[in-house]
Parts: C-alpha cells; structure tokens; sequence
C-alpha cells in the first residue's frame, strides 16, 4: 500500500511539474521584414542605396559613352589622317575598354552587394537585439519567422510590441 501511495505521489508531482513547464513554453512570431522596413534606420540606408546605385549608372553610361566615342572615332573618315600603327592601338584600346565594359557590370553588382550588407547588418542586428528583448520581457519562449507559418493567432504576434520597443507607429 505504502509503495502505491508513493507511486501516486511521484505521479502527481511529475504531472504537476510537467504542466507548470508547459505553462512556462510560450510562442511568438514576428515579421522580420515588416519590421525593418519600418525602422528609421532602413529609410536612411534604403535611399543611400539609391544613390549608390545611381552613381553606379552614372559611371556605367560614362563608360559607354567614351567607348561610342572612340568606336565613331575609328568607323569615321577621319581614319585617313592616322597611321596604320595609330589605328592598331587605338583599336587596342577600343578593345581593352570594350572587356572593361563588359566586367563593370558584373564588379558593379558586386559593389552594390557588398554596400547593402555593409548598411543591412547593423540593422539585422538592432532588429534581432530588439525582438530577444521583447521575447524575455514577455515571457516568449520561441520565436517564430510569420513567414515561416501557415496559421498563427493574433495574440502572438510580436510586432506590435516591438514596434512600441522602437517607437514607430
């Protein structure tokens, strides 16, 4: 009798303590994109980007333009007044800025890669800091991506909470 009494009694506890943990397992999701674009700090590094990239442009038509130059340079009458060896470079050179248009675009894409992680990260960064603050303020076990979920009430969603962390409306 007194070992089923203890056997009841280890029961009840493991059964007690397991539904105090499960009480303790809270879930949360978040719209990490939704919320960076709304931080102020993704505004001022969204239209930095738009004028790195237009200075990108603006040096590729530069590059396309003194190649057309060149090229009209060469397909003109005016050849006459060259000799052969002053031809023979000039087309040389034609060729060489040729491959340099070609790479530019490439190395250009690379450029703006690059840029756009050197001014994402610190806002990646600020945005998980903020939404690991928020979790433990309230008592959120997980957080979730909301894209990453097909159904998901309301009440979790951590958004708006971090939202009134940062201010934003």
């Amino acid at each position: 009798m007194k070992k089923i009494v203890a056997i009841l009694l280890v029961a009840t506890t493991l059964h007690l303590a397991g539904n105090k943990l499960q009480a303790q397992t809270k879930f949360g999701y978040i719209s990490l994109s939704e919320m960076i674009t709304g931080m102020p700090e993704y505004k001022k590094a969204d239209s930095s980007m738009v004028d790195y990239q237009s200075a990108l442009n603006q040096n590729f038509d530069d590059m396309k333009r003194e190649f057309s130059e060149k090229d009209s340079l060469l397909s003109s009458k005016d050849t006459a007044k060259y000799t052969r060896a002053q031809i023979e470079i000039k087309r040389k050179q034609l060729g060489e800025l040729y491959m340099k248009l070609q790479g530019y675009q490439q190395q250009a894409g690379q450029l703006y890669q690059q840029k756009q992680q050197d001014l994402m990260a610190p806002i990646q960064k600020k945005a998980a800091d903020i939404v690991q603050t928020v979790a433990k303020e309230n008592g959120y076990t997980y957080v979730f991506l909301k894209d990453a979920l097909l159904v998901s009430p309301p009440a979790d969603d951590l958004l708006p909470l971090v939202k009134k962390k940062l201010g934003l409306k």
